[in-house]
């Protein structure tokens, strides 16, 4: 048995979103040479509402890039037998080189996965700078990687899971917290 508290709920989440959006902007003097590159599965849906946020507030679209790291990861392994795992998913409108490249997920937590999208986006091309927005952070950092933008800090435990749901495959808007018994 576990205890869900809701942190963000649908209204909440997109405010949050709506406020990364023009931080987005402001910290990016507009939206030119701007690529928001989502992390598979969540990072895409809010890297593809933010951009929808972006384009509203600015009258211009944004490019959304998605991106699958699951190969780039340094905490997963695969059998030898796999010489040359195909990747699937890497999906960039233009290219990143000498564009400002804005990876977006659902969670920042350890960091590898951020370290991972880097990767994954350095080895398409050379982007003129990196940043990352996350919906949520809740610590525990095993890499020094720091969220540009981020949606709502929220310290948690280590036992503790953060459930980022998006209507697009949970059909609800909301952050919760699970907890252990």
């Amino acid at each position: 048995m576990s205890t869900v508290v809701t942190v963000l709920d649908e209204v909440a989440l997109n405010r949050a979103l709506t406020r990364i959006a023009y931080e987005i902007i402001e910290r990016n003097k507009g939206t030119d040479n701007l690529i928001l590159a989502g992390i598979k599965t969540r990072g895409v849906f809010i890297a593809n509402r933010l951009a929808q946020k972006i384009e509203d507030i600015e009258g211009t679209p944004v490019h959304v890039g998605e991106l699958d790291i699951t190969l780039y990861r340094d905490d997963r392994h695969y059998p030898e037998e796999v010489d040359d795992p195909e990747v699937k998913g890497q999906n960039f409108p233009v290219s990143v080189k000498n564009k400002v490249v804005i990876l977006v997920d659902d969670v920042i937590f350890t960091g590898r996965t951020i370290r991972a999208a880097m990767d994954a986006v350095i080895d398409l091309g050379r982007p003129e700078k990196i940043m990352v927005a996350s919906l949520t952070d809740r610590g525990h950092r095993e890499i020094p990687i720091k969220a540009d933008f981020i949606g709502k800090n929220i310290p948690t435990s280590k036992r503790e899971q953060v459930k980022v749901s998006m209507k697009e495959v949970d059909d609800k808007d909301a952050v919760e917290i699970i907890k252990p018994d």
